[in-house]
């Protein structure tokens, strides 16, 4: 392999290493909360309603094969926010039911209709519809900072991202990572040393002798 020919595949590896690299800390960048979503249809990451008193969420949005969803499916919310759940009036009889019996609301399937609760402490609080949750229809609210892993405390009456396995990725993202940097440092040793060395007599340069 000639010296330009052997630089260019290791900038196209290191190149590659880094996208790999990349593509694993995207996928662990949304909070699984223990896997309460992973049937959730409309679950797309955390919204941020953070810096108001009162926010609502939908109760009936289309999700999971019908209007059996809460939308958003997750927030994020301020300790002391009062969350009001409004009911759209499709998809049959839905309520709102805390995974720790905090709060519950009835069963409804009028337009209009409302409930509401106040989240005082920080955590993590789980929520479904009790005649929708085996198809998914759950959702959560995260008081004051989303957490990082597992995501299954109960503070505000209790996230975390999801683990690459849940993701399809069968290997662990340190092992990852590690394999990334070690194959960066082995491509820039060996190009550093064709640089100062040269090639050998058997890389192809001969000089122009037959």
């Amino acid at each position: 392999m000639k010296r330009r020919d052997f630089l260019r595949a290791a900038g196209g590896s290191a190149a590659a290493a880094g996208a790999v690299a990349a593509g694993t800390g995207t996928a662990a960048a949304q909070p699984g909360f223990d896997g309460w979503l992973d049937d959730t249809g409309n679950y797309d990451g955390v919204e941020d309603m953070t810096g108001n008193d009162e926010v609502t969420v939908e109760v009936g949005v289309e999700a999971n094969g019908g209007a059996f969803g809460f939308g958003p499916a997750a927030i994020q919310v301020d300790s002391g926010t009062t969350v009001v759940w409004e009911w759209t009036g499709e998809g049959q009889q839905h309520n709102v039911v805390h995974d720790g019996g905090n709060y519950e609301s009835d069963l409804s399937a009028e337009a209009g209709f409302t409930f509401e609760h106040t989240f005082e402490e920080e955590g993590v609080s789980k929520y479904y519809c009790q005649p929708h949750k085996s198809l998914g229809m759950k959702g959560v609210v995260v008081v004051g900072e989303v957490p990082s892993e597992g995501g299954g405390g109960e503070g505000g009456e209790g996230g975390g991202e999801k683990e690459l396995e849940e993701l399809g990725v069968p290997i662990q993202a340190h092992w990852v990572g590690s394999a990334t940097v070690l194959g960066i440092v082995v491509t820039l040793v060996y190009t550093f040393y064709i640089l100062k060395y040269g090639e050998s007599p058997h890389t192809g340069n001969t000089g122009g002798r037959e």
